[in-house]
């Protein structure tokens, strides 16, 4: 028997299991379901949705050809990705997984960016959100604001270590010079292109807006389903005692790195699922050095859900799903390091003696609130956008009849 085949029985055979367990226990099938879909109601659609309009919006505009000119000097040298990578990784940063994807592949669509340059772009914009691991994880399941500084740190910056990490990839068959759109520096430049871009889209205000509110719409959907399909599927683990198995299995490779081995289940829910997983290893008895670290990797690897999601964002354009699933691994154990190496530093119970940078673990709890508050916040920064240049385009069509009679 080939691989191909292989493949293709243990493939059938795990859809059969899967199907026959649903069937077998219709009751914990639903509630997973329900579990999945109250998710994804009260948290990720109400975050996501303003976000994905407003890059839609901001698109359509043409700022991000403003933005591209701006950082072209900061990412290409970097990253070797366009200038308007800089526009991904901060949407990507302040609004979470899998917005890095979805704005990857609109760029690839547009044409501004090559292949190589998007599979090395979605491979470090794809990360948690401020709000997420302040909000949900530091304080709603450690109870404990300071360690969002820790987790924040380890993140970003191992999310930076892996953008430059894949600054490699794909440089035997790099395509720069068949897309080098941005030339020339200084901001009248970069109006300039903004211009151009506004009046190549040519759309109607209403007609921008209508377009993305169905595009956030349509992605939200996918997003959800992914979310109810893997609630359903880890709960089937869990009934079919198949996540103890690997929790078992995993204890051995933890014994090796004095690591607890109650932390073993909760990296195996993570694995599949970043909620649930971190608030399993919030509860599970074990240091908080060693929770924080795995709660990191977590994070990082961000789950075979949010990976779900983004190999579908990517099925539709030629940008390969295999390097995203490779700096997921990276972006894991350079988190999990950079969480150990830190946590002395950036994380204390107060005593006599405070180790360095104590002023800032100090002070973690009000950045923790100031961030949340901001983040909280953002949806009136979103209306306030859109209703001045509703106001604009009034004015300038108001204008524009007074002219013609």
């Amino acid at each position: 028997m080939n691989k191909a085949h292989l493949k293709t029985l243990i493939l059938a055979s795990s859809a059969i299991i899967i199907a026959f367990s649903i069937i077998i226990y219709p009751k914990d099938t639903y509630m997973a379901s329900v579990t999945g879909l109250k998710m994804w109601w009260d948290v990720v659609f109400p975050s996501l949705m303003p976000f994905f309009i407003l890059s839609e919006v901001l698109m359509g505009f043409g700022v991000v050809h403003l933005i591209g000119v701006l950082f072209e000097p900061l990412m290409r040298p970097l990253f070797r990705v366009p200038g308007s990578g800089g526009f991904i990784w901060a949407m990507g940063i302040s609004s979470g997984f899998p917005a890095g994807a979805k704005l990857t592949a609109r760029l690839w669509h547009q044409k501004q960016i090559t292949t190589v340059e998007a599979e090395r772009l979605v491979s470090f914009t794809n990360c948690s959100n401020p709000l997420f691991m302040f909000s949900a994880i530091a304080v709603g399941f450690f109870h404990n604001a300071a360690l969002g500084i820790v987790l924040a740190v380890s993140h970003y910056l191992g999310n930076f270590v892996v953008g430059l990490i894949m600054r490699f990839h794909g440089r035997k068959k790099d395509e720069r010079a068949q897309t080098d759109t941005y030339r020339g520096k200084g901001i009248k430049n970069a109006f300039k292109h903004m211009h151009e871009a506004r009046l190549a889209d040519n759309r109607p205000i209403g007609q921008l807006l209508g377009d993305a509110v169905q595009q956030s719409t349509k992605t939200l959907l996918m997003i959800g389903g992914f979310i109810i399909l893997f609630s359903v599927l880890s709960r089937m683990m869990d009934l079919l005692h198949v996540a103890d198995l690997f929790s078992k299995l995993m204890s051995y490779i933890f014994l090796l790195f004095s690591l607890s081995e109650t932390l073993s289940l909760p990296l195996i829910k993570g694995i599949f699922e970043i909620t649930l997983g971190s608030n399993l290893t919030s509860l599970a008895q074990s240091s908080l050095l060693h929770q924080a670290t795995i709660t990191s990797f977590i994070l990082a690897f961000s789950g075979f859900s949010v990976q779900a999601q983004v190999a579908s964002i990517l099925a539709d354009t030629d940008i390969k799903f295999k390097p995203f699933f490779i700096a997921r691994i990276m972006h894991g154990f350079l988190s999990a390091i950079i969480c150990v190496l830190v946590f002395p530093y950036l994380y204390h119970v107060k005593s006599g003696a405070a180790p360095a940078f104590a002023f800032i673990t100090d002070k973690s709890a009000d950045f923790g609130n100031i961030g949340m508050t901001a983040l909280a916040h953002s949806h009136y920064v979103t209306l306030a956008f859109l209703l001045l240049s509703i106001f604009i385009w009034h004015r300038k069509l108001i204008k524009k009849n007074s002219l013609r009679y």
